[in-house]
């Protein structure tokens, strides 16, 4: 628990309370003293709420050469090999450190793990609890990061910038040296010091109205960094996941691609299995194709919603393989063996994100990303199912790694100057935070979705820097608040999602737009440098 003085020193901080930030913190050696900050509650994280599994090369019918191929496939291309190899190669090393730390997979009638499929893959190689995988292994990283005494954990506390020796004038290389924070309860902010920061405080997917993502995605470590000066990449790369739950009473509800791996099919409302019109892989396609699929059925048609359907299984072989959305469902009024699934896109995932090398480090000395944070390059144009917990175990143990073999005992953290907060006023209307907060999230799902074209982003774009003024200016002359903070966050992260989407003239994964709907043969990132959203077109190292 923290105490009561407003500024902490430790050896590591890092930002969030996912399967990237758990996996570095339990991977450090045990004489570090290291912070964890979470804005919630510990499991208030998107790796809770992943209901697939994590990837792995784990059958002998299966190849690292397969799973990097299927990579580079859903990704269109524009995956960075190295980055590729290096997540594939760590599946094995990952499946170790899950199992070490206590996590219960679910295993086959020979006692081994049980391995389903899911889009994308060539081979059974998803490794799961059941269809609650995320839930499995959020819950047991927890429960080994509380019971460490060298990891002291921070809820409800929001990072609000990140310090760093170029802000404090110092000479030489830019540093990261720590970072000032919100605590929410008693709305007093910290001071958090330290020789390393990691950023896993997952994507930005709550700019859009419709997400799968929890409360806390609001894009925090990417704006962060990119106002300390990293650079940022490929944040066009919006990740759509096919089915999400179409109910009232459950707006963020994901139904696993999971089911559709074990057979489910993709129904309009006069039954026809549509997905055979659009991809010989049909339900199984890579989810930007899917997604498309529906969003053009959906308008096509003028109807809601389509249908997610798996009546056709055996209801043993339902209740065993899905017994949380079997449940769940119910709940809402849905049984599953019985009724079809009323399904829709959602906004699932940041494929971009703040760049870093193989060992988590980003541009500044000391600070590292890692999860849907950063771009590895790992994702390319689109994420591949389960490839992004995969990715956050490889990239956290190397993060720690690579810590360990930079950490000096001799180092001297610099004084820093506590939060000022005296020339500001208590804000009076909060009311002016909600409007931003639904005019910013409207905006992007109406012009900056699945099917883009470039009046709709010049359009998103006009209106997304009058929000950013608006909040800037509140920012300047009201004390921070947890909503402050994450709208400046978010309306800094959709202004790169647009700029992004605005330098690809190329329709590639994620980002299609009418305009330019075919792909160019360059291989090209989108890079955002620092402070002025200027962009470049790097060739990948493909």
């Amino acid at each position: 628990m923290p105490n009561s003085n407003s500024s902490h020193q430790f050896d590591v901080i890092i930002v969030g309370s996912g399967g990237a930030g758990l996996t570095l913190a339990l991977s450090l050696p045990k004489h570090f003293k290291i912070a964890i900050l979470a804005k919630s509650h510990l499991t208030d994280a998107s790796t809770y709420y992943a209901q697939g599994g994590v990837a792995a090369v784990l059958d002998k019918t299966d190849s690292l050469e397969q799973h990097i191929d299927d990579t580079m496939i859903a990704g269109s291309h524009l995956c960075e090999f190295n980055a590729v190899r290096q997540t594939v190669e760590g599946g094995q090393a990952s499946v170790d450190f899950l199992l070490k730390q206590g996590v219960q997979f679910t295993l086959d009638d020979q006692e081994q793990l049980h391995l389903t499929r899911e889009g994308g893959h060539s081979h059974r190689r998803i490794i799961h609890a059941a269809d609650a995988t995320g839930k499995a292994i959020s819950t047991t990283l927890v429960e080994r990061a509380e019971s460490q005494n060298n990891i002291h954990i921070f809820k409800h506390f929001i990072a609000i910038d990140l310090i760093t020796s170029e802000k404090l004038h110092l000479e030489g290389p830019k540093r990261a040296i720590g970072l000032y924070a919100l605590d929410e309860k008693t709305e007093k902010v910290h001071t958090f010091l330290a020789p390393f920061t990691a950023l896993a405080c997952g994507g930005a997917m709550k700019a859009y109205l419709y997400t799968s993502n929890p409360d806390i995605a609001t894009g925090d470590g990417i704006a962060m960094a990119y106002r300390a000066g990293c650079r940022v990449a490929n944040m066009e790369f919006n990740q759509f996941h096919p089915t999400c739950l179409y109910h009232p009473l459950a707006r963020s509800f994901l139904i696993t691609e999971a089911m559709r791996g074990e057979g489910a099919y993709l129904r309009l409302p006069d039954g026809e299995r549509f997905m055979l019109r659009f991809d010989e892989r049909a339900e199984l396609a890579p989810r930007d194709i899917v997604a498309r699929a529906i969003d053009y059925e959906i308008k096509r048609l003028g109807i809601r919603h389509v249908w997610l359907d798996i009546t056709h299984k055996s209801e043993d072989f339902i209740q065993e393989h899905f017994p949380t959305l079997y449940q769940r469902l119910l709940e809402l009024g849905i049984d599953i063996t019985k009724e079809m699934i009323p399904v829709v896109p959602a906004a699932h995932y940041t494929c971009g994100g703040v760049m870093v090398d193989q060992h988590s480090q980003t541009d500044i000395q000391g600070l590292y990303a890692i999860g849907e944070t950063s771009y590895t390059g790992l994702h390319g144009a689109n994420r591949m199912a389960s490839n992004s917990l995969l990715e956050c175990f490889v990239y956290g143990m190397a993060a720690a790694k690579h810590i360990q073999s930079q950490f000096d005992a001799d180092y001297h953290i610099p004084s820093v100057p506590a939060w000022d907060d005296t020339q500001v006023n208590h804000p009076d209307e909060d009311v002016v935070i909600l409007q931003n907060w639904d005019e910013l999230r409207q905006t992007m799902w109406n012009y900056v979705g699945i099917v883009r074209t470039t009046k709709r982003l010049e359009r998103a774009l006009h209106r997304i820097e009058m929000l950013k003024n608006e909040i800037n200016e509140y920012y300047q002359d009201y004390k921070v608040s947890k909503n402050l903070i994450e709208l400046r966050n978010l309306v800094m992260v959709s202004e790169m999602i647009v700029q992004c989407a605005l330098q690809r003239k190329e329709s590639r994964g994620l980002h299609f737009t009418l305009d330019y709907p075919e792909q160019v043969s360059e291989l090209k990132r989108t890079v955002l440098m620092p402070h002025n959203f200027s962009v470049q077109k790097e060739p990948i190292n493909a």
